[in-house]
């Protein structure tokens, strides 16, 4: 009798903690305050909520999940909205995070021992400037409101990653004076890149540049079936485990590109790889397990990887590139928060020409086909790459190094040039080449 009251009484304390926790009064009322007009109140809930991680920003969307949701149907920006959004992007450390609901680490140790204590991958973002800054560079703008934004991406995300951004350096930033009064003013080159990371920060996969929601997707399913893989593999085992996902991603993908080049029409594809009588896919490398374990032989592997890879870029030209993206237009179809978010943004842009409904229409057409050409652009080509370094290069251990090569040797934008390439090489007559001290 005893042991069954005890036993009673244990699931009703478990139940008490499981709603005291659901509800977490205390963030929610930080929550409330982070909105005070007094200041030092305010500006002290926003760093609690923020250092309490994921449970501060969870409670600030539940206090304020109507105002939130009124957004995300038909944004009405006002000052008391744009207060609630600086707290949100405060405490998340993203900018539009009303949209995603996203916590993002900003310290790669505090990431890693969250995803020792969840059991998940890490998700760590690489850019040019800031994630909560308007001006960081194009792809993490576009991650913002393309991937982030989109319903099903955030909540992979959110359920499934650890996440975690890095800048690598500021973003450059241009201004054009057109002497008038008005001015343009965007970013200059950069790149980003998601980096998917196990709980020790070793990387497992990585993905160049902007994709399309649903291959973002598919990408980071086949990432997480790697994650759960590996989690009872340890030393050679581990080892080999990682090669053959590379191994098998390299073949993947060489097989996709040649499918994709063959169904649009590229008549040099058809020549050097025809397509076989009983319409099997053939492999455009070949590639046998192999044991790493000299320099020599590592080089050769990456030659054989990436060989292929050089010469089907060579042999696909820009129409090429359209044709194939046309092909996977569904993989970059915007979802209605995205498109929302799009509408706030480009609803006062100056002197429209065409009335505004059909001026988001072309909009977002345009934007769909150069999201599509990013997305088999980056898969077919620079994600090759990725993989080929990441069976055979000595910096695949670590995320600093394979980012510094990444950097340099796939995004050209080697942290030895503090121009990024933009310095003028040939005389300007200006003083200093227009360069401001």
């Amino acid at each position: 009798m005893k042991s069954l009251f005890s036993n009673s009484l244990f699931s009703i304390l478990m139940l008490a903690c499981a709603a005291t926790l659901q509800a977490n009064p205390r963030s929610e009322r930080l929550a409330r305050n982070a909105l005070s007009t007094t200041k030092t109140l305010a500006t002290e809930a926003v760093i609690e909520l923020r250092a309490s991680g994921p449970v501060g920003l969870d409670a600030s969307f539940r206090v304020y999940r109507q105002e939130i949701d009124a957004q995300i149907i038909g944004p009405k920006p006002s000052p008391e909205w744009q207060r609630l959004s600086a707290v949100l992007e405060a405490v998340s450390q993203q900018k539009d995070s009303y949209l995603s609901g996203l916590y993002w680490y900003t310290d790669i140790a505090q990431a890693k021992k969250a995803a020792r204590a969840s059991g998940k991958p890490i998700l760590s973002l690489r850019l040019l400037g800031k994630l909560t800054d308007e001006y960081s560079c194009a792809n993490s703008r576009f991650f913002r409101s393309i991937l982030y934004a989109n319903e099903e991406v955030s909540n992979v995300l959110r359920k499934d990653f650890v996440l975690h951004w890095q800048s690598v350096r500021p973003v450059p930033r241009l201004t054009i004076d057109f002497g008038d009064g008005r001015k343009l003013e965007t970013t200059v080159t950069g790149n980003s890149i998601h980096y998917i990371l196990d709980a020790q920060g070793q990387p497992l996969d990585a993905l160049p540049g902007l994709y399309g929601p649903k291959a973002f997707l598919r990408s980071l399913g086949r990432v997480q079936e790697l994650h759960k893989l590996l989690k009872d593999k340890s030393g050679d085992a581990r080892h080999e485990a990682l090669d053959e996902y590379h191994r098998s991603a390299v073949r993947r993908i060489k097989d996709e590109w040649i499918e994709a080049a063959w169904q649009a029409g590229v008549t040099v594809i058809g020549q050097l790889f025809p397509r076989p009588a009983d319409d099997s896919m053939p492999r455009a490398v070949e590639i046998a397990p192999l044991a790493v374990t000299k320099s020599a032989v590592e080089l050769n592997i990456l030659k054989a990887i990436t060989r292929d890879t050089e010469t089907l870029g060579k042999l696909t030209d820009e129409l090429a590139w359209r044709r194939i993206a046309d092909q996977n237009l569904r993989d970059a179809k915007l979802d209605g928060r995205s498109v929302n978010l799009i509408k706030r943004q480009t609803q006062s842009l100056p002197s429209p020409r065409t009335a505004s409904t059909a001026r988001l229409a072309d909009v977002l057409k345009k934007l769909e086909s150069s999201v599509a050409l990013d997305t088999v652009r980056n898969e077919f080509f620079l994600h090759t790459q990725l993989h080929a370094w990441l069976i055979a290069d000595p910096v695949r251990f670590d995320v600093e190094l394979l980012n510094e090569k990444v950097y340099a040797e796939l995004f050209l934008t080697p942290g030895s040039d503090p121009w990024l390439g933009l310095f003028p090489e040939s005389y300007t007559a200006l003083e200093r080449g227009g360069v401001t001290p």
